[in-house]
């Protein structure tokens, strides 16, 4: 049994690789803290909605003349990114706050821990349905 496609572990799983890359971006923003010119970088926020988003989206067929069309475009909700002017730069013109940086490592450990330990929850809860319900 392959639980790479069933969608909560698919779910977990690029949540996980999320995790993973920001980790790294968050570790080279460190690393860079004195580099001069250097501006720090995040990745996107990885939400619910766009997790379940992909490119085996349904599309709405009108099937009759009565129909509405709806309000959504073919290529779904469009968001605004917001970019985050930091308000602390040195004279050199680096903006990493390393205390910013390292609590944002510290939600991305805490983050990965939560997932590890669903992941594990799941894969036990499977186990106990095929054994017949722990008996």
């Amino acid at each position: 049994m392959d639980l790479g496609n069933l969608g909560l572990f698919k779910l977990m799983s690029r949540k996980m690789g999320w995790l993973t890359q920001r980790q790294e971006v968050l570790a080279q923003n460190i690393a860079n803290a004195d580099t001069p010119e250097y501006k720090s970088q995040d990745l996107k926020p990885f939400t619910f909605r766009d997790a379940l988003s992909d490119s085996r989206r349904l599309q709405a067929t009108a099937t009759n003349a009565m129909h509405l069309q709806g309000t959504r475009g073919a290529g779904g909700m469009d968001r605004e990114q917001r970019v985050r002017n930091p308000y602390e730069t040195a004279p050199d013109g680096n903006n990493v706050i390393l205390e910013e940086q390292m609590m944002k490592v510290g939600q991305v450990n805490m983050d990965y821990q939560t997932i590890t330990n669903l992941y594990k929850k799941q894969v036990n809860m499977i186990k106990s349905a095929i054994r017949g319900g722990g008996a």
